[in-house]
């Protein structure tokens, strides 16, 4: 096994160019090129020639080199939850950030949802169906329709949906769907399901 795949890097936010080589399983001279030509974007350290890398920016160069991310892979699943009523997306928040096996961000547009889905890369979405800007069907579509995205699950949720777009929602891409209000113990386990995880002992 080789010094990146033995060294957590996943709660690693800024690389230098030799971590970036190492994870990247490519020379430092490599990563040095990349990133003077402009392929690799970062930042220098101010009164140095020393480089530095954020860790989106890594993402994104290795996705569009094919080069595999599970070395920066964290043991939590990320989910990100899109939700315009800020009590019910904070408490989506403290439920599945209490649970210890998630890291999770919210967001309340749809727009924002946009943004942080490339920069997050969430193993699942929860999604309200209902937002300000557009409706979740949209945002699901957009999640499809990205290469990248394709094992991103969906979790669309809403107060006030009629049957025939709850199909529409499945058509859209939707994984499944939930009415509100719903149990946080269901939805805990709609999410294991959903991201084929062993359910947790009693106890």
């Amino acid at each position: 096994m080789s010094k990146a795949q033995q060294k957590d890097w996943s709660g690693k936010k800024v690389f230098t160019t030799g971590e970036a080589a190492q994870v990247c399983k490519v020379s430092q001279q490599t990563i040095i090129r990349c990133f003077d030509s402009g392929r690799l974007n970062g930042f220098r350290v101010p009164g140095s020639r020393f480089r530095r890398i954020p860790r989106e920016e890594l993402m994104r160069f290795m996705l569009a080199n094919e080069i595999p991310l599970v070395v920066l892979e964290s043991l939590l699943k990320r989910i990100l939850v899109v939700d315009d009523d800020p009590e019910i997306a904070s408490l989506m928040h403290d439920v599945f950030g209490d649970d210890g096996r998630f890291e999770v961000r919210v967001v309340h547009t749809g727009y924002d949802a946009g943004i942080e889905t490339e920069r997050f890369r969430p193993h699942l979405i929860v999604l309200d169906y209902m937002l300000p800007d557009i409706n979740g069907d949209i945002v699901c579509q957009r999640v499809r329709e990205n290469e990248g995205l394709k094992g991103t699950r969906v979790l669309c949720v809403s107060g006030v949906i009629e049957a025939s777009e709850v199909e529409g929602l499945m058509d859209s891409g939707a994984d499944g769907f939930m009415k509100k209000p719903f149990d946080l113990c269901e939805l805990i386990e709609r999410v294991e399901v959903l991201l084929d995880m062993k359910q947790r002992s009693a106890g």
